[in-house]
């Protein structure tokens, strides 16, 4: 076992350089951080009425790879950030 002896310092000066490095390294964290939130699931339906479009239209999308479907057993879902991501903005 190695002993590092500090000298020239309190166990108060120490314990407060401790808390100080501590304190930066979290708020570096702090900066950077983004917590993850759950992509919500929408139905096919959900986003013919969020897009204003018909479910065949939601199909055709689909299979021309316009909208990226995922699925569950037997059940289709769209994420809502990649419908949101699938919408572009017009230049004129």
């Amino acid at each position: 076992m190695v002993q590092i002896q500090l000298l020239g310092i309190t166990p108060e000066q120490l314990q407060t350089a401790i808390i100080e490095g501590v304190k930066l390294q979290l708020n570096d964290l702090k900066k950077h951080f983004e917590p993850k939130t759950p992509d919500e699931l929408l139905t096919r339906l959900e986003v013919s009425k969020m897009l204003k479009i018909d479910l065949s239209s939601v199909h055709n999308w689909t299979k021309k790879g316009i909208l990226k479907a995922n699925q569950i057993g037997g059940r289709v879902y769209y994420k809502r950030s990649e419908v949101e991501g699938a919408i572009v903005e017009l230049k004129q």
